[in-house]
Protein backbone atom coordinates (compact mmCIF):
# COMPACT_ATOMS: atom_id res chain seq x y z
CA UNK A 1 0.00 0.00 0.00
CA UNK A 2 1.37 3.67 -0.46
CA UNK A 3 2.23 5.94 1.85
CA UNK A 4 -1.34 7.81 2.48
CA UNK A 5 -0.78 11.38 1.32
CA UNK A 6 -2.65 13.86 3.48
CA UNK A 7 -5.17 16.53 1.55
CA UNK A 8 -6.34 20.02 2.87
CA UNK A 9 -9.81 20.15 1.83
CA UNK A 10 -10.95 24.15 1.99
CA UNK A 11 -15.12 24.29 3.01
CA UNK A 12 -15.88 27.65 3.91
CA UNK A 13 -12.99 28.88 5.12
CA UNK A 14 -12.60 25.78 7.52
CA UNK A 15 -9.65 23.31 6.63
CA UNK A 16 -10.72 19.66 6.65
CA UNK A 17 -7.49 17.41 7.05
CA UNK A 18 -8.30 13.97 4.98
CA UNK A 19 -5.91 10.92 4.11
CA UNK A 20 -5.99 9.44 0.09
CA UNK A 21 -4.55 6.05 0.81
CA UNK A 22 -4.22 6.41 -3.04
CA UNK A 23 -4.21 3.77 -6.40
CA UNK A 24 -6.08 3.71 -8.95
CA UNK A 25 -8.90 1.35 -7.70
CA UNK A 26 -12.72 2.50 -7.23
CA UNK A 27 -13.18 5.22 -4.20
CA UNK A 28 -14.32 4.57 -1.20
CA UNK A 29 -15.02 6.85 1.37
CA UNK A 30 -14.73 6.19 4.95
CA UNK A 31 -15.93 8.07 7.49
CA UNK A 32 -15.13 7.30 11.17
CA UNK A 33 -16.94 7.49 14.20
CA UNK A 34 -16.40 10.16 17.77
CA UNK A 35 -13.00 10.37 18.93
CA UNK A 36 -11.54 8.89 15.93
CA UNK A 37 -9.75 10.18 12.64
CA UNK A 38 -9.19 8.92 9.40
CA UNK A 39 -6.05 6.97 9.75
CA UNK A 40 -8.58 4.65 11.89
CA UNK A 41 -8.74 2.92 8.40
CA UNK A 42 -5.24 1.99 7.64
CA UNK A 43 -5.61 -1.54 8.09
CA UNK A 44 -8.74 -1.76 6.38
CA UNK A 45 -6.98 0.38 3.68
CA UNK A 46 -4.00 -1.94 3.41
CA UNK A 47 -6.51 -5.59 3.56
CA UNK A 48 -8.53 -4.17 0.85
CA UNK A 49 -5.10 -3.67 -1.67
CA UNK A 50 -4.97 -2.03 -5.36
CA UNK A 51 -8.71 -2.46 -6.16
CA UNK A 52 -10.25 0.19 -3.71
CA UNK A 53 -8.83 3.71 -3.25
CA UNK A 54 -9.80 5.32 0.16
CA UNK A 55 -10.27 8.01 0.74
CA UNK A 56 -10.86 9.05 4.66
CA UNK A 57 -11.21 12.65 5.85
CA UNK A 58 -10.57 13.52 9.81
CA UNK A 59 -14.31 14.71 10.45
CA UNK A 60 -15.08 18.74 11.66
CA UNK A 61 -13.18 18.96 15.17
CA UNK A 62 -11.80 15.66 14.68
CA UNK A 63 -7.56 14.69 14.12
CA UNK A 64 -5.97 17.78 12.13
CA UNK A 65 -9.62 18.93 10.83
CA UNK A 66 -10.29 22.41 12.20
CA UNK A 67 -12.95 23.25 15.01
CA UNK A 68 -16.21 24.34 14.57
CA UNK A 69 -19.41 25.77 16.17
CA UNK A 70 -21.65 23.77 13.99
CA UNK A 71 -21.85 19.92 14.47
CA UNK A 72 -25.02 19.23 12.62
CA UNK A 73 -25.98 16.83 10.38
CA UNK A 74 -26.16 19.12 7.47
CA UNK A 75 -22.56 20.54 8.46
CA UNK A 76 -21.02 16.92 8.44
CA UNK A 77 -23.18 15.57 5.27
CA UNK A 78 -21.88 18.46 3.32
CA UNK A 79 -18.53 18.08 4.25
CA UNK A 80 -18.66 14.59 2.73
CA UNK A 81 -20.01 15.79 -0.27
CA UNK A 82 -17.23 18.09 0.19
CA UNK A 83 -14.77 15.92 0.22
CA UNK A 84 -16.03 13.88 -3.07
CA UNK A 85 -16.52 17.07 -5.27
CA UNK A 86 -11.95 17.72 -3.94
CA UNK A 87 -11.31 14.32 -5.58
CA UNK A 88 -13.50 14.27 -8.31
CA UNK A 89 -15.58 11.67 -6.97
CA UNK A 90 -19.15 11.32 -8.29
CA UNK A 91 -19.83 7.61 -7.49
CA UNK A 92 -18.45 6.09 -4.26
CA UNK A 93 -18.86 3.72 -2.05
CA UNK A 94 -19.32 5.05 1.77
CA UNK A 95 -18.50 3.38 4.58
CA UNK A 96 -18.90 4.95 8.19
CA UNK A 97 -18.41 3.56 11.52
CA UNK A 98 -21.05 5.29 14.30
CA UNK A 99 -21.46 8.89 13.80
CA UNK A 100 -19.71 7.98 10.35
CA UNK A 101 -22.38 5.43 9.51
CA UNK A 102 -25.15 8.11 9.75
CA UNK A 103 -23.32 10.45 8.09
CA UNK A 104 -22.48 7.72 5.21
CA UNK A 105 -26.99 6.75 4.59
CA UNK A 106 -27.87 10.61 4.86
CA UNK A 107 -25.15 11.24 2.47
CA UNK A 108 -26.75 8.89 0.10
CA UNK A 109 -30.08 9.89 0.76
CA UNK A 110 -29.41 14.19 0.45
CA UNK A 111 -27.04 13.53 -2.55
CA UNK A 112 -28.94 10.71 -5.01
CA UNK A 113 -26.72 9.33 -7.31
CA UNK A 114 -23.42 10.26 -5.80
CA UNK A 115 -23.01 6.97 -3.45
CA UNK A 116 -22.85 3.76 -5.23
CA UNK A 117 -23.23 1.52 -2.31
CA UNK A 118 -23.50 2.09 1.42
CA UNK A 119 -21.12 0.17 4.42
CA UNK A 120 -22.49 0.99 8.12
CA UNK A 121 -20.96 -0.47 10.78
CA UNK A 122 -23.03 -0.62 14.16
CA UNK A 123 -25.02 1.74 14.12
CA UNK A 124 -28.86 2.06 13.79
CA UNK A 125 -31.52 4.10 12.21
CA UNK A 126 -32.27 5.66 15.86
CA UNK A 127 -29.43 7.19 17.96
CA UNK A 128 -30.04 8.37 21.73
CA UNK A 129 -26.20 8.61 23.65
CA UNK A 130 -24.93 10.54 25.52
CA UNK A 131 -20.90 11.78 25.33
CA UNK A 132 -20.79 13.79 28.74
CA UNK A 133 -18.74 11.33 30.49
CA UNK A 134 -15.46 12.50 28.17
CA UNK A 135 -15.47 16.02 29.99
CA UNK A 136 -13.60 14.47 32.71
CA UNK A 137 -10.65 13.42 30.54
CA UNK A 138 -8.14 15.62 31.20
CA UNK A 139 -7.01 18.80 28.77
CA UNK A 140 -3.44 17.90 29.05
CA UNK A 141 -0.86 15.72 31.19
CA UNK A 142 2.72 15.75 31.68
CA UNK A 143 3.49 12.30 29.97
CA UNK A 144 2.17 10.15 27.99
CA UNK A 145 1.83 7.17 30.54
CA UNK A 146 -0.33 9.81 33.20
CA UNK A 147 -2.30 10.49 30.36
CA UNK A 148 -3.08 7.26 29.61
CA UNK A 149 -4.33 6.30 33.64
CA UNK A 150 -6.43 9.56 33.51
CA UNK A 151 -8.94 8.13 30.37
CA UNK A 152 -9.07 4.78 32.40
CA UNK A 153 -11.21 2.31 30.42
CA UNK A 154 -11.40 4.63 27.78
CA UNK A 155 -7.86 4.66 26.90
CA UNK A 156 -8.18 1.42 24.33
CA UNK A 157 -10.20 3.62 22.44
CA UNK A 158 -8.34 6.22 21.90
CA UNK A 159 -4.90 5.26 20.72
CA UNK A 160 -5.31 7.24 17.37
CA UNK A 161 -6.26 10.39 19.21
CA UNK A 162 -3.19 10.66 21.58
CA UNK A 163 -0.62 13.35 20.98
CA UNK A 164 2.46 15.11 22.46
CA UNK A 165 2.15 18.33 22.45
CA UNK A 166 4.49 22.07 23.81
CA UNK A 167 2.42 22.08 27.12
CA UNK A 168 2.27 17.82 27.25
CA UNK A 169 0.15 15.15 26.02
CA UNK A 170 -3.64 15.58 24.70
CA UNK A 171 -6.24 14.26 22.75
CA UNK A 172 -6.70 16.04 19.22
CA UNK A 173 -10.19 16.79 19.61
CA UNK A 174 -12.09 19.04 22.35
CA UNK A 175 -14.15 17.01 24.48
CA UNK A 176 -16.71 19.88 24.63
CA UNK A 177 -17.18 19.05 20.78
CA UNK A 178 -17.75 15.85 20.97
CA UNK A 179 -20.64 16.07 23.37
CA UNK A 180 -22.50 18.90 21.38
CA UNK A 181 -21.90 16.26 18.37
CA UNK A 182 -23.56 13.59 19.90
CA UNK A 183 -26.77 16.12 20.38
CA UNK A 184 -27.06 16.85 17.31
CA UNK A 185 -26.60 13.04 15.99
CA UNK A 186 -29.17 11.81 18.35
CA UNK A 187 -32.58 11.54 16.72
CA UNK A 188 -35.11 8.75 14.68
CA UNK A 189 -33.40 8.69 10.98
CA UNK A 190 -35.44 6.33 9.71
CA UNK A 191 -36.83 8.57 6.91
CA UNK A 192 -32.94 8.97 5.55
CA UNK A 193 -32.30 5.43 6.43
CA UNK A 194 -34.95 4.44 4.06
CA UNK A 195 -34.25 6.82 1.40
CA UNK A 196 -32.70 5.23 -1.88
CA UNK A 197 -32.16 2.08 -2.97
CA UNK A 198 -28.32 1.42 -3.45
CA UNK A 199 -26.90 -1.99 -2.02
CA UNK A 200 -26.30 -1.45 1.59
CA UNK A 201 -24.25 -3.65 4.61
CA UNK A 202 -24.76 -3.15 8.04
CA UNK A 203 -22.15 -4.91 10.07
CA UNK A 204 -23.59 -5.28 13.79
CA UNK A 205 -21.34 -6.09 16.99
CA UNK A 206 -23.38 -8.41 19.07
CA UNK A 207 -22.20 -7.22 21.95
CA UNK A 208 -22.43 -3.56 21.12
CA UNK A 209 -24.35 -1.58 23.75
CA UNK A 210 -25.25 0.96 20.85
CA UNK A 211 -27.31 -1.01 18.05
CA UNK A 212 -29.11 -3.70 19.22
CA UNK A 213 -29.91 -6.77 17.55
CA UNK A 214 -33.60 -5.68 17.66
CA UNK A 215 -32.87 -2.84 15.58
CA UNK A 216 -30.31 -4.37 13.24
CA UNK A 217 -32.98 -6.95 11.93
CA UNK A 218 -35.40 -4.16 11.51
CA UNK A 219 -32.97 -1.96 9.35
CA UNK A 220 -32.36 -4.36 7.27
CA UNK A 221 -36.18 -5.97 6.49
CA UNK A 222 -37.02 -2.51 5.92
CA UNK A 223 -34.91 -1.22 3.34
CA UNK A 224 -34.81 -2.89 0.38
CA UNK A 225 -31.31 -4.41 -1.03
CA UNK A 226 -29.74 -4.29 2.70
CA UNK A 227 -27.66 -7.43 4.49
CA UNK A 228 -26.83 -7.99 7.76
CA UNK A 229 -23.49 -9.55 9.44
CA UNK A 230 -22.78 -9.96 12.70
CA UNK A 231 -19.25 -10.57 14.53
CA UNK A 232 -18.84 -11.52 18.06
CA UNK A 233 -17.19 -7.81 18.89
CA UNK A 234 -18.54 -4.63 20.78
CA UNK A 235 -19.27 -1.37 19.12
CA UNK A 236 -15.90 -0.74 17.40
CA UNK A 237 -16.17 -3.53 15.25
CA UNK A 238 -13.36 -2.45 13.13
CA UNK A 239 -10.88 -2.45 16.34
CA UNK A 240 -11.86 -5.03 17.87
CA UNK A 241 -12.39 -7.62 14.82
CA UNK A 242 -10.20 -6.07 12.38
CA UNK A 243 -9.31 -9.35 10.08
CA UNK A 244 -12.46 -10.30 10.05
CA UNK A 245 -13.80 -6.46 9.57
CA UNK A 246 -11.74 -6.50 6.59
CA UNK A 247 -12.73 -10.11 5.29
CA UNK A 248 -16.61 -9.10 5.19
CA UNK A 249 -16.62 -5.99 3.71
CA UNK A 250 -14.16 -7.09 1.09
CA UNK A 251 -16.57 -9.67 0.47
CA UNK A 252 -19.26 -6.68 0.08
CA UNK A 253 -17.21 -5.35 -1.80
CA UNK A 254 -16.17 -7.86 -4.46
CA UNK A 255 -20.18 -8.73 -5.29
CA UNK A 256 -20.57 -4.89 -6.35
Amino acid sequence: MEKPIRHSVSIDGRRLSCLDFGGHGRPLLALHGHFGEGRTFTRLARELGSDWRVIAPDQRGHGESERTADYSRDGYVGDAAAVLDHFGVTDAVVLGHSLGGVNAYQLAAWYPGRVRALVIEDVGAEVDDDLSFCLSWPDRAPTRAVLIEALGGSARYLTDAVREYADGWGLVFEPEDMVASQRQLNGDHWGDWLTGDCSALLIHGTHSNVLSRRCAKEMVERRSGARLVELSTGHTVHETDPEGFAAVVRDFLDEL
